[in-house]
């Protein structure tokens, strides 16, 4: 067998500048955003100039979400760039659309407040996308934007969406798997590889992540014995824009790895170059997003990206003093009333105590070392590396022994977590590992799929 290279990139959110992301109404919008949103016509022209001068692959696959929210003007815009890309190069684009990019109200924003830019429809994405994967497969299933496209003589992939006319992240229906199943057993007949892509996760990238709905593939269970039983180990993912690497095993006995990668246009920005050495073997290599063309105050694009996470951390923190109704229609909880003062004196404490005091409160031993940090500015680390991935607070550091010592504290009266499809999980493994990686590396990665 041959071996193989490509790049990977996912979320690319591509939005087309003139349209407008500037004014008062941006920015609160903004407070509340971990991707980019004006900068990203400039880092996705970044990303391609990258990948146009690199000589290390030919091959680019997208997955999914290609558009900020499916403006019909960025879908123009960025698949005139691919093309243009392609021309030039020579290199194969293999995409995938999801939710962001069939929409029919997308917005902007300008001076005068919240535009209304013309959308996109579900079947218009075959006509700007089709020289990038569709038109080139040896199979494809126009209702589902799905196909088989054959990567060299050894390896195909099968490119998986479950977003359709009807709606956005559905399960897979029994016909749909009949066609997966059906496409890897002929890559078996014909003595070939397949590995997989979609947008949205099959594992959660993180164990907390299991708890929430659009975090990972409906049905996720059924789609992997699917895959994993019919010889396909390893799926390429985005959607929930963090960094992981994941593995499980079906009843069976079957590996599955799902590699997720951070948003082109947001942290954490990243991008993979895959070599697939042989059927057992796949190596990850992890690249951050080159630097890009805007005003950054003189930071680096990478601290730049960071800023505009961290932002969003401390907005939310923030508003549990600030303006509690607006912190629960984020967080999905039902605001009452008469949750506002309490909330708001939380707030407050939230956005002052130290880890010291916090552990004299809780009877919690903290290290001299970190008595003085504040734990918002904590919590704001923390969040962040759960989507950075390869989290660092792990046993015998200083920050991961007082927060497993909180978790400790918290078991005995929340013992369990229901996942969002019906698992259940031990309270305090669940979050020891989703503030610590005591697994594969997030970002490079030799992978045994056999």
């Amino acid at each position: 067998m041959k071996e193989l290279k490509f790049f990977l990139i996912t979320d690319t959110h591509y939005f087309k500048n003139s349209l407008g992301a500037y004014g008062e109404e941006y920015e609160r919008f903004m407070d509340y955003e971990q991707k980019c949103f004006a900068e990203t016509q400039s880092i996705n022209e970044a990303v391609f100039d990258y990948l146009s001068k690199s000589n290390e692959a030919d091959i680019i696959l997208i997955a999914g979400d290609l558009s900020f929210n499916g403006e019909k003007e960025s879908h123009k815009a960025f698949s005139a760039m691919l093309k243009d890309f392609k021309e030039k190069t020579g290199k194969a684009i293999y995409v995938v659309t999801a939710g962001h990019d069939a929409n029919k109200n997308p917005f902007a924003f300008d001076d005068t407040g919240r535009l209304s830019p013309e959308g996109t429809a579900f079947e218009e994405l075959y006509d700007y996308y089709r020289d990038f994967g569709y038109d080139q497969s040896i199979e494809f299933n126009r209702e589902h934007m799905s196909y088989v496209a054959e990567l060299s003589e050894d390896i195909r992939l099968l490119v998986i969406c479950n977003d359709t006319a009807e709606g956005n992240n559905k399960e897979y229906d029994e016909e749909f798997l009949a066609w997966i199943r059906s496409q890897a057993q002929k890559a078996q007949a014909d003595g070939k590889m397949m590995i997989a892509m979609e947008h949205y996760p099959v594992l959660a990238g993180q164990p907390l992540l299991n708890l929430i709905p659009d975090a990972r593939q409906k049905g996720s269970k059924k789609l992997i014995e699917t895959l994993a039983d019919n010889g396909v180990h390893l799926i390429f993912t985005g959607h929930m824009h963090n960094q992981s690497i994941n593995v499980t095993e079906t009843q069976k006995g079957n590996k599955f790895y799902d590699v997720c990668t951070g948003s082109a246009i947001g942290c954490p920005a990243f991008m993979r170059l895959v070599t697939v050495k042989d059927e057992s073997t796949v190596e990850i290599k992890s690249i951050p997003v080159p630097e890009f063309e805007w005003d950054k105050d003189g930071k680096t694009g990478e601290q730049y990206l960071q800023d505009q996470f961290d932002r969003m951390i401390r907005t939310m923190v923030s508003s549990v003093e600030n303006d509690p109704e607006r912190f629960c229609g984020k967080v999905g909880l039902k605001f009452k009333p008469a949750m506002d003062k309490p909330m708001r004196m939380l707030g407050r404490k939230i956005s002052t105590v130290t880890l010291g005091t916090l552990g004299k409160l809780l009877f919690i031993k903290v290290d001299e070392s970190i008595k003085s940090v504040k734990f918002a500015d904590f919590a704001v680390n923390i969040v962040r590396s759960v989507f950075a991935g390869n989290q660092p607070y792990v046993e015998g550091t200083p920050e991961g022994d007082v927060i497993l010592k909180l978790f400790r504290k918290i078991r005995p009266f929340v013992k369990t977590f229901k996942g969002s499809q019906g698992e259940v999980f031990d309270s305090y493994e669940l979050l020891k590992h989703t503030v610590g990686n005591y697994g594969i590396d997030d970002y490079n990665a030799e992978l045994n799929l056999k």
